[in-house]
């Protein structure tokens, strides 16, 4: 065997590899599939975060349509309080038709009427218009809302009434939660709950 064969034999596979990494380097089968892939996971995660965040935003409307309903009924004399009536209601009553009224997106638990948890509704009387409740009751030693105080006493005929009506919004996507979340609770790391409020202030009709 010649020195020159033998060199061209020796060179023989490197040759070969090189040209494999050549034809995989310009090979484009499968590039979409590879692009897909590397894109797909943020893609789906924004889609995800916008469709969230829309409901959230829906779910917001939702529970004032609710509490201007439920206000209404308060202020027309189709529900009262402790008036020896057919349309006198307990607290767990009141709550229950409101879950009724918001069942289309934002779901109450089967105890949640008797035990809140995630939805919670403040109605009372105000004799002193100057008393009306205007912030967002926090615990002090968070942000997470303190609802110790939270009663539900509607007045009679012409008195003055306020209905609070606070629902947590669980969020999902990690994208949009430290944006739109205001609940952290002692000790949280991490806030979960985006807090929804409405309220309605009005004066009952005489009779």
């Amino acid at each position: 065997m010649s020195s020159e064969q033998a060199i061209e034999r020796a060179s023989g596979p490197d040759i070969r590899r090189k040209g494999i990494l050549r034809r995989f380097i310009r090979n484009r089968k499968g590039t979409t599939s590879i692009e897909f892939a590397i894109l797909a996971l943020p893609f789906f995660v924004v889609i995800f975060a916008s469709l969230e965040t829309f409901a959230a935003f829906y779910g917001d409307q939702l529970l004032a349509n609710a509490t201007e309903t439920m206000a209404r009924k308060v202020r027309t004399g189709q529900i009262t309080f402790q008036r020896g009536k057919a349309t006198d209601m307990t607290q767990a009553q009141f709550r229950q038709a409101f879950c009724n009224e918001i069942s289309v997106l934002m779901k109450c638990s089967a105890t949640e009427a008797n035990q809140p948890s995630q939805f919670y509704l403040d109605v009372r009387a105000v004799s002193d218009l100057s008393t009306f409740p205007v912030n967002i009751p926090r615990k002090v030693d968070s942000t997470d809302i303190d609802t110790g105080d939270f009663k539900f006493a509607p007045g009679g005929p012409g008195t003055f009434n306020v209905v609070r009506a606070y629902y947590r919004w669980s969020v999902i996507t990690d994208l949009v939660r430290p944006f739109v979340t205001n609940l952290r609770p002692a000790g949280a790391s991490m806030p979960k709950d985006y807090l929804m409020v409405a309220t309605a202030t009005f004066r009952n009709e005489s009779e």
